[in-house]
């Protein structure tokens, strides 16, 4: 999978959401993701919430191996502001 098309079906896959994702050796991948679906959730129900939208690619192999990192909009714009 190309990393454009990882952040597209996250995109569509989670309301209001921004991915950015880096990797380029096709099987590695870091998806920074921010939503304001994420406000008032633990770290591991966002990160559920995230791959929920890419089971199916990761079941099937399409997608190897996805680092995830989630923020809300203020989180992201405290760290990256």
């Amino acid at each position: 999978m190309y990393p454009e098309e990882i952040k597209q079906i996250i995109e569509t896959g989670l309301e209001e959401c921004t991915a950015i994702i880096e990797g380029e050796d096709g099987k590695h991948y870091t998806a920074m993701v921010i939503s304001p679906v994420f406000l008032g959730k633990n770290r591991i129900q966002k990160q559920q919430l995230v791959y929920a939208t890419l089971n199916s690619y990761i079941s099937d192999g399409r997608l190897h191996a996805i680092s995830i990192k989630t923020f809300t909009p203020e989180e992201w714009r405290s760290h990256h502001g």
